[in-house]
């Protein structure tokens, strides 16, 4: 039926339908009093993938120690299942009293800062976003301490945690806000050094500067996972910054998230920082990037995502290389130490791979990038699909919905993915570690 044209009141409409479908689509799976919860983990998946440990053995040693978390099961003698906050005790446990030649916890050396990991590219449908949330989810398994940060304002990657995010003053907005008020300050008494005029900060502003971010990270149903989120509103940050911008033009915008996450102590609370940036090269993704210490950049294996996925590189060259030109002309002009941007690893990640279908075109693209294309390339499979239409991670899947080995072999290219990232960050922890002692 083709009905009458659509006026500005009927995208009102339009967009009221979907706000109810998604709210009725998130909400599925909530517990009565509307909180989202993560199930139980059974000796099974915890042997198989969680601690490195034989069941039989696990089972031994919560007979010996009964003041571990035991589990529960449905039956008399049926399996036993656990909470994750259960399985971080029994890591911490086997990792205390457990063979020295195993790795129970998680690697991370003391002394340095949560390594930042910034997921982007302008191409939407890549796999951006459920990369994201699914290196996330392995790391807390994994035993990392992990905080996720939602900067694209359609907010999927909240979407999935569950959150509920009223405006953009419960994004990170207002810890860019705080950091050019805290430039703003600066300039300000400068300017009263000079004998000129303060420029009043407004209300926002003033705002801002009482706001940490520990007053925006909330947690999520997973123990070891936090977030600070995002909603429509935080879109207007890019009209905003360049506003900011032009009235301080000493501010270095693209220092904000570094900043504001050193300065409130974030960097020690979290061994792992992962940002979700919007599908666009703009002020937000620029800081993003800025902050990031690893850059994952998702594609699929078909040209045209290959081609825009170097057009994506290209922007990223030119729009860097112009911040440090800009900078460091003024820098040299007055002896200052250059402005120079530098991630410890960049990869590209083949999402969504097809080996039937795309193997020949994949084989080409590893040969174009080498080792800046991560070795793993990451299947789709039904098991992906579904998670996606339970509004859910494949992680929190639970496995009795398929048989074993379909479970097993569906979350194995996440796992896969996983390794590879693992691999990749702890090269560079202890390439760190070895610089620190050679000091």
């Amino acid at each position: 039926m083709l009905g009458g044209p659509t006026d500005t009141e009927g995208l009102a409409q339009i967009a009221a339908n979907y706000r109810r479908g998604r709210q009725d689509l998130v909400g599925r799976g909530l517990e009565e009093n509307g909180d989202r919860k993560l199930r139980l983990f059974s000796t099974w998946e915890i042997t198989r993938y969680l601690i490195p440990v034989a069941p039989q053995h696990f089972r031994r040693v919560l007979r010996h120690n009964p003041d571990l978390p035991q589990g529960r099961s449905e039956t008399e003698a049926g399996a036993k299942w656990f909470t994750l906050d259960e399985v971080q005790r029994l890591r911490a446990h086997f990792g205390a009293e457990g063979s020295k030649s195993k790795e129970y916890l998680p690697y991370r050396p003391k002394g340095l800062p949560a390594k930042i990991v910034a997921v982007a590219n302008f191409k939407g449908g890549v796999g951006k976003t459920s990369t994201c949330a699914h290196l996330a989810m392995s790391a807390a398994l994994d035993g990392y301490r992990v905080l996720m940060i939602d900067l694209d304002s359609q907010g999927s990657l909240s979407s999935i945690f569950g959150a509920q995010v009223e405006d953009e003053w419960q994004t990170v907005f207002p810890l860019l806000a705080r950091h050019y008020a805290e430039t703003l300050r600066i300039d300000n008494q400068r300017r009263i050094d000079r004998g000129d005029p303060p420029v009043a900060l407004d209300d926002s502003l003033a705002d801002a500067l009482k706001i940490k971010a520990g007053d925006l990270i909330r947690s999520t149903h997973w123990p070891n996972i936090d977030l600070i989120g995002a909603q429509l509103n935080l879109y207007w940050a890019e009209f905003q910054i360049p506003v900011w911008r032009m009235a301080s033009r000493g501010w270095k915008l693209w220092d904000a998230l570094t900043e504001t996450l050193a300065a409130d102590g974030v960097l020690d609370r979290y061994d792992l920082i992962f940002l979700d940036t919007p599908p666009a090269l703009g002020y937000l993704t620029i800081n993003g990037l800025a902050a990031a210490d690893i850059l994952l950049v998702p594609f699929g294996a078909s040209f045209l995502e290959f081609d825009s996925t170097g057009r994506f590189f290209d922007m990223l060259h030119s729009t860097f290389a112009s911040i440090e030109d800009g900078e460091n002309v003024a820098a040299r002009a007055l002896g200052r130490e250059e402005l120079h941007f530098e991630w410890d690893a960049v990869r590209a990640v083949m999402t969504r791979y097809d080996a039937g279908q795309q193997a020949e075109l994949a084989g080409l693209i590893q040969s174009y990038l080498g080792p800046s294309l991560s070795p793993h390339r990451q299947d789709f499979t039904a098991l992906i699909g579904q998670a996606g239409e339970q509004v859910h991670g494949i992680y929190e899947a639970d496995y009795r919905d398929f048989n074993r080995e379909t479970y097993a072999r569906g979350r194995e290219t996440f796992d896969r993915t996983y390794a590879a990232f693992k691999s990749l960050l702890l090269g560079i922890w202890r390439r760190e570690e070895l610089a620190e002692q050679g000091k």
